[in-house]
């Protein structure tokens, strides 16, 4: 084998004995496909084929997880595994597109397998010299965002579709009168016809940089640039001619190679939102796990990623969360830090359990429905989270805290029932 590798470990689910599924993925992803061919010399896969470095079997199942595979007997018992397989560095070299056909491509779709999940990645330095990794990551977005020693809490603009550009700007007024530190726009929000990219940057960043000329602190206000990569580049030069700290793409959608040309010539931190990561997620025996999945971006280059939060409104439990933003705590290549965002139904109530099991403050905390349904309006939300933080830090229950803190009572009046 190469002295540099790519490993890749899955989770599996197979019918037939693991060792030949196994043997399977390897042969399939590097110098083999489903019938001897010629040009496959011992030679050849002495080079070039991956190998099969371990298999660990896990529970049994009497029925397939997925549908479509191949069932030797009516009776069959599924088998899963934990498996890590090396690839040759040199069948790929340092090319993430050509990385994801090797690791996530015709595997997937294998009829002997009845379920394959990309769990991890382990990448070789050559990938750190073509990858420039994040340019602002964690210290160079507090430094923009003036905020250090505590969260940076934010919001996203809601509704999050629908509002006039001079609307979204009087929001962004109120807020950063209350002092938020961070909005963003919603992923539904880019350029469209009735709020224009550079009518609502024009008018938001009016307000951002006349609050910043009275108080000294500026609100970071990430602007959804998400488009055609040509389209981005305009997008991203406007936000920064008008005098703005950062631009956000929805990262599945614009693709890793859309994300990682526009890192090439980027000036901004460039926040990553993951929407449509439950088509990569949510079936425990399909796709991609976070651990994986956030390796590649920092390689490329993002700021910012998000990792759900702690009690959210989608599907994703709290240790799925937590073992994501843990992941994002793991320096690469002895660096490439990259911002968690807390994000998805949060509000005060979360702040202790986020600061104690994941240790760290180093996190964007964005809630859109906590702040702007809290009863007292958007300034009575942000500050309700901000004591819930203050409490969190200082190792004081809320409930005590709220006794001298109306706008945290307040939420705890109104959200405390939710889960």
């Amino acid at each position: 084998m190469q002295k540099e590798a790519i490993v890749a470990t899955y989770r599996i689910e197979t019918a037939i004995p693991l060792e030949q599924a196994a043997e399977m993925i390897a042969g399939e992803q590097s110098s083999g496909t489903f019938l001897p061919v010629p040009g496959e010399t011992e030679e050849l896969k002495a080079k070039a084929r991956a190998k099969v470095l371990e298999i660990t079997p896990l529970e049994t199942v009497s029925t397939p997880s997925l549908p479509g595979s191949k069932q030797p007997d009516v009776n069959a018992v599924r088998q899963q595994a934990e498996i890590r397989i090396a690839f040759p560095q040199d069948n790929v070299g340092a090319n993430i597109p050509t990385l994801l056909a090797t690791v996530c491509g015709n595997l997937y779709e294998l009829a002997e397998h009845s379920g394959c999940k990309l769990i991890d990645l382990e990448l070789p330095d050559v990938f750190a010299r073509r990858y420039p990794g994040p340019q602002f990551g964690v210290e160079g977005t507090r430094k923009l965002a003036g905020v250090h020693d505590r969260p940076i809490i934010g919001t996203i603009v809601k509704p999050s579709v629908g509002l006039s550009p001079e609307q979204t700007a009087a929001l962004v007024r109120e807020l950063g009168e209350a002092g938020i530190d961070f909005v963003k726009d919603d992923e539904l929000m880019a350029n469209p016809p009735h709020s224009p990219l550079k009518e609502r940057v024009n008018c938001v960043m009016r307000e951002i940089n006349d609050l910043a000329e009275r108080t000294g602190r500026k609100v970071m206000y990430a602007v959804n640039i998400s488009d055609e990569v040509d389209e981005m580049f305009r997008h991203h030069d406007h936000v920064l001619a008008a005098g703005g700290t950062c631009v956000m793409v929805s990262l599945n959608h614009v693709g890793f190679a859309g994300v990682s040309a526009l890192r090439a010539g980027c000036e901004l931190p460039i926040h990553g939102h993951r929407n449509g990561w439950g088509m990569f997620n949510r079936h425990p025996m399909l796709g991609i796990e976070f651990t994986a999945y956030q390796k590649l971006w920092r390689a490329i280059g993002v700021d910012h990623l998000h990792v759900n939060g702690l009690q959210n409104k989608f599907c994703e439990p709290d240790e799925s969360v937590l073992r994501s933003l843990k992941s994002l705590q793991e320096p690469m290549w002895s660096g490439y830090h990259a911002m968690p965002v807390i994000s998805s139904g949060q509000w005060g109530g979360q702040a202790p359990e986020t600061l104690r099991l994941g240790g760290t403050q180093d996190v964007i905390y964005v809630a859109g429905g906590g702040i702007m349904a809290h009863p007292g309006g958007p300034a009575a939300g942000l500050r309700g989270i901000q004591q819930a933080w203050e409490a969190a830090t200082a190792g004081i229950a809320l409930d005590e805290y709220a006794k001298q803190h109306t706008e945290l009572r307040q939420a705890l009046e109104k959200f405390g029932g939710r889960r």
